[in-house]
């Protein structure tokens, strides 16, 4: 599509737009009575106006039925993980016996690690990209040190190549074929959280099996926010939280996949809870765990029905707007930004983006590590009503989420980001 930077052009993108009406379903932030420029969804997702709806009618059936609200509430709590299960399996392109919605993220990372996570002598490697997530970097070090072994040794973190600011696949690829004979594990984030770089999850898996290795994602700035295909990729496992592209909540309930290949595998070692024992013997309390078929016999306690109330208050609404057309309009919605960058410095003398310019290689957040002044031109457009989100040590994260943001939005920041820029 040919962009004209003209705020007339942002309005007429927006009336011609199919997906107008789902902003109107979210609460919007305001600040000094102005309705702020969000682009923090890749943070913490807005709170849909039908949050309230769902959490009141658990809050009133605990009220009215007590403990029977397990069986008799107008949504079982019994079976309150299934109700998540259809919508989830279409956001990350799988079958509803492989998603599960529980616990948080790093907690499932570690309940994934501990099955599909299984050095041995001669295999004991995790290979993963340079600057992770913290919280990622914690828990692999930690797994690492657990089988008694030294991260230093064990734990292979590729970067960029010098001059460049992303990883290349071909590169992925051609480190797990070296490392392949000391591989156990290849782990990636869907969408990198710095960079903002959607990796070819596709590629990285055919690699790593065909290297012998378990392979496995971590999917918190992706679900919700790109096209994805588990289940048809042969992905192992994955991880996810629900407090960003989902719009579950600040420490809103994560989800995790385990593909159906290893559905029927109890000989993987799981640490076990009741909840994913087998639902018809589960209240006889007997000994013995018996996992239930798929990823749900990986649950560990009770499901949390309040924090599952607003994961299914965004979900319906992920239903109807469809994952595909907000790909859609994500790819304009972005590109739009890009383009206006771009214009802005075609030289670079203020900023770079540091997220790559093919738009299949990323989502809707664009990374822009500033050249000079970056802390002080943050500060500034904050206080002009925009809400992004500023990483060390130079980067301002922007993220113009297609459920609730406009070309209007897109415009009127990069306006402010402009005025921001001479300090």
């Amino acid at each position: 599509m040919k962009f004209d930077n003209t705020l007339s052009f942002a309005r007429k993108m927006d009336q011609a737009d199919p997906l107008k009406e789902f902003r109107k379903a979210f609460h919007l932030p305001v600040i000094n009575g102005k309705r702020s420029i969000y682009f923090t969804g890749n943070s913490l997702g807005l709170q849909p106006k039908s949050t309230k709806k769902f959490i009141d009618e658990e809050l009133q059936d605990w009220a009215t039925l007590g403990v029977e609200g397990h069986v008799h509430a107008r949504r079982p709590w019994l079976y309150y993980h299934k109700f998540t299960k259809k919508i989830l399996a279409k956001l990350v392109g799988a079958k509803p016996i492989e998603v599960v919605a529980m616990n948080q993220l790093t907690m499932n990372l570690h309940l994934m690690m501990v099955s599909f996570y299984r050095p041995t002598k001669q295999r004991y490697k995790i290979i993963t990209e340079s600057g992770a997530f913290s919280s990622d970097q914690y828990a692999f070090e930690s797994q690492l040190k657990f089988h008694g072994l030294n991260p230093e040794d064990a734990l292979i973190e590729l970067k960029p190549r010098a001059g460049e600011s992303t990883l290349r696949t071909a590169d992925i690829v051609a480190a797990i074929r070296e490392h392949a004979q000391e591989l156990a594990l290849v782990i990636f984030g869907g969408v990198q959280y710095y960079t903002g770089q959607f990796f070819d999850i596709k590629k990285i898996t055919e690699a790593g099996h065909q290297a012998g290795a378990c392979v496995g994602f971590d999917l918190a700035h992706a679900v919700g926010n790109v096209p994805l295909n588990l289940h048809r990729h042969q992905v192992d496992f994955a991880v996810w939280c629900s407090y960003k592209y989902l719009n579950a909540g600040p420490g809103a309930i994560a989800g995790a996949f385990v593909h159906e290949k290893h559905a029927k595998r109890f000989d993987v070692p799981r640490f076990a809870g009741w909840w994913g024992h087998d639902e018809q013997e589960r209240f006889q309390m007997k000994k013995g765990f018996l996992p239930i078929v798929g990823v749900d016999g990986w649950q560990l306690s009770n499901f949390p029905i309040i924090s599952g109330a607003v994961l299914l208050a965004s979900l319906e609404i992920f239903q109807h707007a469809g994952i595909k057309n907000l790909r859609k309009k994500s790819l304009l919605l972005t590109g739009y930004l890009e383009f206006l960058l771009k214009e802005l410095d075609p030289n670079e003398y203020y900023f770079t983006i540091l997220t790559p310019a093919n738009p299949t290689e990323r989502g809707c957040q664009l990374s822009i590590a500033m050249k000079r002044n970056g802390k002080k031109v943050f500060q500034k457009i904050t206080k002009t009503g925009v809400v992004a989100d500023w990483r060390e040590p130079q980067v301002i994260r922007v993220a113009p989420v297609p459920l609730y943001n406009t070309f209007s939005d897109v415009y009127q920041f990069v306006e402010q980001f402009k005025k921001s820029l001479v300090v």
